[in-house]
């Protein structure tokens, strides 16, 4: 027991994480469980869901690209609190397709559950597609408004 322990060399790797002689550690969840995903994935997932139950009944949304930014671009404007906006539509032009663009911070910012978050991102969604094939919300999605 009286031979001392030579330092470890400080070698050019990335320092390894190795208590007690137990090895590397793994991730939390296997990926896939709900747990492992992030909130940019579950967001995305919820907006796919939302577009998913209106291609049902508007199979021309197959033709409109649907995107989530983080937030939405100030371009020289400035917001106040009630009018952030929580999506928005680009009209197709020249070899591009129409989009639909939804903010994911503005509208997590908004809910407080994923319930919440579910029917907030359905309403925005049949918003901006009302906006975009011009016609009322209530057209696109009977159930627009309700509870």
């Amino acid at each position: 027991m009286d031979t001392p322990v030579p330092p470890r060399a400080a070698g050019p790797g990335p320092r390894r994480r190795d208590r007690h002689g137990r090895g590397m550690r793994g991730p939390i969840a296997p990926p896939q469980v709900p747990l492992a995903a992030s909130r940019a994935d579950a967001f995305a997932d919820l907006v796919q869901d939302s577009v998913e139950r209106l291609e049902r009944r508007w199979p021309q949304l197959t033709d409109i690209d649907f995107l989530v930014l983080e937030v939405p671009r100030l371009d020289g404007r400035t917001w106040n609190d009630e009018a952030v906006p929580l999506g928005g539509t680009i009209a197709a032009r020249e070899g591009r397709r129409a989009r639909v663009v939804i903010y994911r911070r503005p509208v997590e910012i908004r809910t407080k559950g994923r319930d919440e978050r579910a029917a907030l991102v359905h309403e925005v969604v049949v918003e901006q597609v009302a906006e975009l094939l011009g016609l009322t919300p209530e057209t696109v999605d009977p159930r627009y408004g309700e509870d």
